[in-house]
């Protein structure tokens, strides 16, 4: 089973970015789906982006579209969520999961491999 663990949370300021990294135990190309998904005080966990196994474009939540940037070097087995003009409201912990199937990537339930998360706070 693939191991996941993320990287690069911190405390920033509205308005800043940050680059958080998903490293995984085992190449994840062809083989996994990868999927965002962050996660704030008292509500659901909810879809930011992911990345088919097949590759092709990425998926996103449509509150992070043009704002996030996610993508995966499949030789470095790690993949990224670039995170710009972050928000207050976007104060959550980030998890990194994986996936054996490509269809419905926005759904948590689907996906079978999570890491303990990293946090982000936004906050002035």
């Amino acid at each position: 089973q693939v191991q996941l663990v993320e990287s690069g949370g911190g405390q920033v300021q509205p308005g800043d970015s940050l680059r958080l990294s998903c490293a995984a135990s085992e190449r994840f190309a062809n083989t996994y789906s990868m999927g965002w998904f962050r996660q704030a005080p008292g509500k659901e966990r909810e879809f930011v982006a992911g990345i088919n196994r097949s590759g092709g474009r990425p998926t996103y939540a449509d509150s992070v579209k043009g704002q996030f940037t996610v993508s995966g070097d499949n030789s470095k087995k790690t993949m990224y969520l670039q995170m710009d003009r972050l928000k207050p409201t976007e104060t959550a912990t980030y998890y990194c999961a994986a996936r054996l199937g490509g269809l419905n990537l926005n759904d948590p339930n689907g996906y079978r491999y999570w890491g303990q998360g990293t946090q982000v706070t936004v906050s002035s």
